[in-house]
């Protein structure tokens, strides 16, 4: 579904012959996931739910991938396809994310480019970020997942105070050198860069790239800490 709203004089400079208005738009997204490739789970009930939502037919993207794949082609087009002003729509909350840091880390980049974002069924229903009602349901969300992390770092502090009584050392081994996250930063910055081909020539896989560093080069993590770098 297309929703339009008049630019007024006031806000608008014309262009082209005669002076026309131009309208913006804004436009529903869809997305949709199925886990498996051989047909045992089948789609339909989600673009059935989608179209029924508002979204046409052409502004639905699909996977068919695990939820815990991060390469998910269609799910990656299809952010990049949205804009200001626009509503992502999903028909279920694991549909959309990896986990809930992920799901919540979405969301939140979508809502601070001004785009929405609507949950049809599920355990998240009420999410509708576009009313006052949806933004606390997922505040709600984003409070859990923050704590989830919080309970994880006490975890792991207390865990690494306990071996160092015990006079080990603790901290994990990195899989990529300070050489090796300098390269994938200036090749990530590169819009051309296959991800791909960057993997295979450091050796690494795409989950482990990405947790040092970011699809547009900036430094996550682990990216830091094998720099040195305070948080």
């Amino acid at each position: 579904m297309v929703r339009k709203f008049t630019v007024t004089a006031d806000a608008y400079h014309p262009r082209g012959m005669g002076g026309a208005f131009v309208y913006e738009t804004i436009m529903l997204l869809g997305y949709a996931r199925v886990s498996k490739k051989d047909g045992s789970q089948v789609v339909d009930l989600q673009l059935d739910a989608l179209k029924k939502a508002g979204v046409q037919s052409k502004h639905i993207y699909q996977d068919c991938a695990s939820g815990k794949r991060e390469d998910r082609p269609n799910l990656t087009a299809c952010l990049k396809a949205l804009r200001e002003g626009d509503t992502l729509v999903v028909w279920k909350l694991d549909r959309l994310g990896r986990d809930l840091r992920h799901l919540v880390n979405t969301v939140h980049d979508l809502s601070s480019c001004g785009i929405t974002f609507i949950v049809l069924a599920g355990q998240g229903a009420n999410i509708d970020t576009t009313s006052a009602g949806g933004k606390l349901v997922f505040g709600i969300f984003a409070a859990l997942a923050e704590f989830e992390r919080e309970l994880i770092r006490e975890r792991t502090n207390a865990g690494l105070v306990a071996a160092r009584a015990r006079g080990r050392k603790g901290g994990r081994k990195f899989s990529m050198t300070r050489a090796q996250v300098r390269l994938a930063q200036v090749a990530m910055k590169t819009r051309d860069t296959s991800v791909a081909d960057l993997c295979n020539e450091l050796g690494t896989t795409r989950a482990t790239l990405y947790r040092y560093v970011g699809p547009n080069g900036e430094l996550r993590e682990h990216g830091r800490q094998v720099l040195g770098l305070s948080p």
